[in-house]
């Protein structure tokens, strides 16, 4: 057997490993949900109603058999992509017609990434308008949906095509250490893009009008105050246009930091609730996991750029999937797609620091309050709301939550000694 063949059985039984891990994970949620379905565990008969606590099993389950169907299809494109030799027929076809420019080779980049993630979009469709319209969620047009598809679209190739160009180009300019410039001119972007996102894209989408003069706006501004959390305003999104999820959280930096509240998120909790909420995400930024994250996250990023540029080195890693060594932005795409399969086995070790930040957050909030009752009274309220799964399989919330289960962030908080 070849190098290259080899590299092509491993690439196969690694994405075969992943799906099959996927599917049993799924699984093992679905079995968990169905073994405690029949009543409300015991811990929370007394604040949730049993008609909501079996819509949100049903639901648990409606989103894993959607998501079992989504996997399956995933794979299935990516084993296509890699193995049918549309990959190198595509850029053949490209280089041909008009040659290895830097804007001809971003622009396949760019076109390749664009058809790639057609596929998710029937997905997406069938979940905000079949799954999230069945369990009450839905609150959105088709009309409103593809009007946010055409923007993300616009944006897409406003900002991600020239973004792409400077990175190919930075291939041609900067030799043997173009990995480490293109790294670094990707953290820029994606820094300037958390100043202005807030400012200039989200806005685009969504309508943000300052929380009014009252009783809850006196009590948020007071917690913030309390905390040495300066924000420039607290802000109310209409999320309800789209859907009756709810959240919150704060964007910007500095004097330009802002308060985000849901709407559906000020019409299901009290005030001391939101309070006990916005706390939460106050713990976040006075403990710095947002910086943290953020490093941590460049970290990983200067990682893969480094395994890219010296597995573009290698002739193997292009003849494998049916290119030929000459030219470096194959190996960008076939990194991107192979890249997955390898990250997807470390995404429990992320999700285990995340949650310990959430418990954090949980004993900040907790300790700012002088009590308990509210944040659990809040985070019960938003299970119930949301549907959420109250039993997942440890296996499965191990591998996948980044927050804690709602009885294991209550243990947590009642062995706080306040």
């Amino acid at each position: 057997m070849s190098g290259s063949s080899l590299v092509c059985v491993i690439a196969l039984a690694l994405i075969l490993a992943r799906w099959v891990a996927e599917l049993w994970l799924e699984r093992l949620n679905q079995r968990s949900a169905l073994e405690h379905a029949s009543a409300v565990p015991d811990a929370f008969k007394e604040s949730i109603d049993p008609a909501a606590y079996a819509r949100s099993v049903k639901y648990t389950l409606a989103k894993s058999q959607l998501s079992q169907i989504e996997e399956t299809c995933d794979t299935i494109i990516l084993v296509i992509a890699l193995f049918s030799g549309i990959l190198p027929w595509a850029f053949n076809f490209v280089v041909t017609r008009l040659g290895n420019s830097v804007p001809a080779m971003a622009g396949f980049l760019f076109v390749t990434g664009l058809v790639l993630a057609l596929p998710g979009l029937p997905f997406a469709w069938y979940s905000q308008f079949r799954l999230e319209e069945r369990f009450g969620f839905n609150t959105t047009t088709p009309k409103l949906w593809l009007i946010d598809r055409l923007k993300g679209l616009l944006l897409a190739m406003v900002l991600g095509y020239p973004l792409l160009i400077l990175i190919v180009k930075l291939v041609e300019w900067t030799g043997a250490r173009w990995w480490l410039w293109a790294w670094g001119s990707l953290l820029g972007f994606q820094l300037l893009l958390m100043v202005f996102a807030p400012i200039l894209i989200m806005p685009w989408f969504n309508k943000f009008t300052p929380l009014p003069e009252g009783v809850l706006r006196e009590r948020l501004l007071a917690l913030a105050q309390r905390t040495g959390f300066q924000a420039r305003s607290i802000q109310v999104m209409d999320g309800s246009k789209r859907s009756r999820h709810s959240n919150a959280f704060f964007t910007g930096f500095g004097r330009f930091r802002r308060i985000v509240l849901f709407d559906t998120l000020i019409q299901q909790l009290t005030a001391a609730e939101l309070e006990a909420v916005l706390a939460h995400e106050i713990g976040h930024y006075k403990k710095r996991h947002i910086p943290k994250m953020l490093a941590a996250s460049a970290a990983s990023s200067l990682v893969a750029f480094y395994a890219l540029s010296e597995l573009a080195k290698q002739d193997w890693f292009y003849r494998a999937f049916g290119f030929e060594p000459v030219n470096i932005v194959p190996a960008f795409i076939l990194f991107a797609l192979v890249s997955g399969v390898f990250s997807f086995w470390f995404s429990p070790l992320w999700n285990l620091w995340s949650r310990r930040y959430e418990y954090q957050a949980d004993k900040f909030a907790a300790e700012t309050m002088r009590e308990i009752i509210s944040l659990e009274a809040a985070l019960r309220k938003l299970i119930t709301k949301n549907l959420s799964n109250l039993t997942p399989h440890p296996f499965y919330s191990g591998f996948y939550y980044s927050h804690p289960t709602l009885m294991e962030r209550e243990e947590a908080l009642a062995r706080l000694s306040l």
